[in-house]
């Protein structure tokens, strides 16, 4: 989706045959199971399925268009013996232009195989950015308990911490410092996920810096050639040619 576009229910025409475009991204959403380099355009897509316009269509389309030029394209699993979970989260504050709810995105690999990844707007609006990150953080947490679990349901205990990569110095302090109370009791609950699995030794959190955010790529538009250079790093490959 093109930088700078800002989608929303007013501009543009209504579509004559909304169906069209509701079965288009129905499609689309199914891609994203091996395509998590379109996750965010088709998150921003699927939420005008009940009153879809002319620049709804015309984004799809835009989409459509890119993957014409990528048909081969899809995620390569590695047969590494690296089992260490990683996940990064990422948060878009107030970015949604008529809720001003934020977006959360992860991705999470195993060894070097991607293996799980979501865009999701917040169900709350968040009154900072390090609030908005430290939801993103919470929800990133709980996809890596859950993994762990099934991991260990299928024979892999994990005796190291996954470790969870964020951008936010405020909301790596927040998880890092109990004390850190009074501006915090509206993501209480999120402060406590977070905490509980640091303090048991399940998950250790880390700095990473905006420029190398694999989770960038499912929380807002970029510029070609950073959504390229994230996109490598996603394990997207062409799969005809792999090497």
């Amino acid at each position: 989706m093109e930088q700078n576009l800002k989608l929303n229910n007013e501009d543009g025409e209504l579509l004559h045959n909304p169906e069209t475009y509701r079965r288009l991204v129905g499609r689309l959403i199914y891609l994203t199971i091996t395509r998590p380099d379109i996750v965010h355009t088709v998150h921003i897509l699927s939420q005008f399925m009940q009153s879809p316009r002319t620049t709804h269509k015309d984004a799809a389309d835009r989409l459509l268009h890119y993957l014409k030029g990528t048909p081969g394209q899809g995620i390569l699993l590695s047969s590494s013996n690296n089992f260490q979970l990683r996940a990064y989260c990422d948060s878009n504050w107030a970015s949604c232009p008529m809720t001003r709810r934020s977006t959360t995105g992860y991705f999470v690999l195993l060894g070097e195989s991607p293996i799980s990844w979501k865009t999701k707007k917040q169900d709350t609006v968040s009154r900072s950015s390090a609030e908005a990150e430290y939801r993103a953080m919470a929800m990133a947490t709980c996809e890596l308990q859950w993994l762990r679990y099934l991991l260990y349901d299928l024979g892999l205990s994990h005796t190291t911490p996954s470790l969870l990569y964020c951008d936010n110095q405020a909301a790596l302090y927040i998880a890092a410092n109990p004390v850190y109370h009074e501006r915090t009791k509206n993501i209480e609950i999120d402060c406590h996920v977070v905490r509980e699995k640091i303090q048991n030794g399940s998950l250790r959190t880390a700095y990473i810096p905006s420029t190398e955010k694999l989770a960038d790529v499912f929380t807002k538009s970029l510029g070609k050639d950073q959504f390229q250079r994230l996109k490598n790093k996603l394990g997207i490959l062409d799969l005809h040619t792999p090497a």
